[in-house]
């Protein structure tokens, strides 16, 4: 590709009016994060407390929880991006609290539950699954969801990938919905030393892949660790986005790199 043309597969999506972002031939673009606090509304210290964490987080919201409205106006007031954390059935039968999704519910029970999930949290822009360790392994449950999500529009999804038998990304992107996964789990060790052990494996993450998501909840001790790391994350070159970016990024990326990889050679027939 000559110096300073675009790519024709880019040039095409733009010529059908997709958004991409475009980055000069021969670089790569600059590493990024996402972090996702998930299981905001039950406390609300807590929950104020993760909204004071520097820089574009995302929260995820459980739905019909006491502080859940009050929070998600704040932080969609401060700029800050706002989900669903959608409960779903877990393979060790966890309390799932209000607004799950189980297996046992018919299609119509399911979408409903979705869409008054949806509604009783303001300015969500996209949801990931809370627990669902079960559910998001079933394509029929997974199907329901990415349906709902469609015909709702606009939304995006995040997988939490509570199991390696998850087959939620791959209904998403069956249905077109807009989505990525999680990379790295930042506080099943609520310890401060294992919080920060596991951003520097998200950060590692980051420069290798390109990107990457981690998920942590306002537990005091990751918000004390967040504070500090992503305070300092500019000296580092990598930076952090919220999650619907994060998709927008990871689809362009996919599509930079395939645009600006040589093409296969055709070998000629020969004549008979």
């Amino acid at each position: 590709m000559g110096r300073g043309k675009v790519p024709q597969l880019t040039l095409l999506l733009l010529l059908l009016g997709l958004s991409v972002s475009v980055w000069p031939a021969g670089q790569s673009p600059q590493p990024v994060i996402t972090i996702i606090i998930d299981d905001m509304g039950n406390h609300g210290g807590w929950g104020d407390a993760a909204l004071a964490i520097p820089g574009p987080v995302t929260y995820a919201f459980l739905p019909h929880t006491p502080h859940a409205d009050r929070l998600a106006q704040q932080a969609h007031a401060s700029g800050k991006e706002v989900m669903l954390h959608l409960p779903m059935q877990s393979h060790e039968g966890n309390r799932l609290g209000p607004g799950a999704l189980t297996l046992h519910m018919t299609e119509a029970a399911f979408k409903r539950t979705l869409i008054d999930n949806l509604n009783a949290i303001p300015h969500a822009r996209g949801l990931n699954n809370h627990m669902g360790s079960l559910l998001t392994r079933h394509p029929g449950a997974m199907a329901w969801l990415m349906q709902g999500m469609r015909e709702r529009g606009d939304l995006f999804f995040v997988d939490s990938r509570t199991t390696l038998a998850t087959v939620a990304r791959q209904l998403a992107l069956e249905y077109g919905v807009p989505s990525a996964s999680r990379d790295v789990f930042l506080d099943n060790d609520r310890s401060l030393e294992a919080i920060d052990r596991q951003f520097v494996q998200l950060l590692k993450r980051a420069r290798r892949q390109g990107y990457a998501i981690g998920i942590g909840h306002p537990y005091p001790e990751t918000t004390q660790v967040l504070a500090r790391r992503l305070g300092e994350l500019t000296s580092s070159g990598i930076r952090l986005i919220p999650a619907s970016e994060m998709i927008e990024y990871q689809r362009s990326r996919t599509l930079w790199h395939a645009s600006s990889s040589p093409s296969p050679k055709v070998a000629k027939s020969s004549k008979p």
